[in-house]
């Protein structure tokens, strides 16, 4: 049964094709809001929205997009696409992640996989939804982050790593990144609060990398959705464990290493922001 607290909201999901995306996608019709189910390609966003429909969910809340993130240009025409149809976007989940491979891979953009995938997808399309996110008013920007953005560093002259590459290095650098340019995400005055945390150790593609037993995805998801709805009162670039606060990794209070990320996710992201 739907409490409709979101009835009047919209949110763009990224990666709700399985895991804690799909599950995000769930809880958030629960709650009445009509979900833009982002997907790799078509055919996941149409799967997902299927079982999506067979879980509860009503078809009209329902809207599959597809953009396949190692690609910046699919990202450019994924946030066209949602800026051409809904003026107004009251919730941004970026929760695309890919786990990073064995070997160093670069995108056809030239930047590491899961540092474009896990950071500079999200940061373009932060950009790129800024009109249609403060045309809402109190929108939200939730960024599903890891407790691994604790153990990394950014590797300033070698962001891709390819001098000198680990798989758990790079994954963990993109999500240390995605979490330091959270607040910036959300510029003062643009009406946008934007906060990342991480949902826990559950059971989704990426468990492999931490090697352990997951929860269940919609324990993870549930932590999501709690930050998406407006009784939870929450401040600009805060970073939950789960349902509370908690402190990010230092770089993210460091005024210089913020400003340095900005500048290098603009110069990654190119011509497709």
């Amino acid at each position: 049964m739907s409490d409709a607290v979101l009835s009047a909201r919209t949110a763009l999901v990224t990666g709700a094709s399985s895991g804690i995306g799909w599950e995000t996608a769930r809880l958030l019709t629960g709650h009445g809001a009509t979900v833009l189910v982002h997907a790799r390609t078509t055919a996941e966003a149409e799967a997902a929205v299927e079982r999506l429909v067979a879980a509860g969910a009503r078809r009209d809340q329902l809207v599959e997009l597809a953009a396949d993130f190692t690609k910046l240009s699919e990202v450019a025409v994924l946030a066209g696409t949602v800026v051409k149809h809904y003026p107004s976007l009251d919730l941004l989940v970026n929760n695309a992640a890919a786990m990073a491979p064995e070997r160093c891979t670069l995108t056809d953009d030239g930047n590491e996989v899961s540092l474009q995938v896990n950071f500079l997808a999200a940061h373009l399309l932060s950009k790129l939804l800024r009109a249609p996110l403060s045309a809402a008013g109190d929108a939200r920007i939730v960024n599903v982050s890891s407790s691994l953005h604790r153990t990394a560093s950014m590797n300033w002259s070698d962001p891709h790593r390819v001098k000198k590459y680990s798989r758990v290095a790079a994954y963990a650098q993109s999500q240390l990144a995605l979490t330091m340019a959270t607040a910036d995400m959300a510029p003062a005055g643009s009406g946008i609060t934007a906060v990342s945390l991480n949902p826990g150790l559950c059971d989704t593609a990426l468990l492999p990398l931490y090697g352990r037993v997951g929860a269940p995805a919609a324990e993870g998801a549930a932590a999501v959705v709690r930050l998406c709805l407006p009784e939870t009162v929450v401040a600009n670039g805060a970073y939950f464990d789960g349902d509370v606060i908690a402190p990010a990794a230092p770089a993210a209070q460091e005024e210089r290493s913020l400003k340095r990320l900005a500048k290098l996710a603009d110069q990654l992201v190119g011509r497709a922001a």
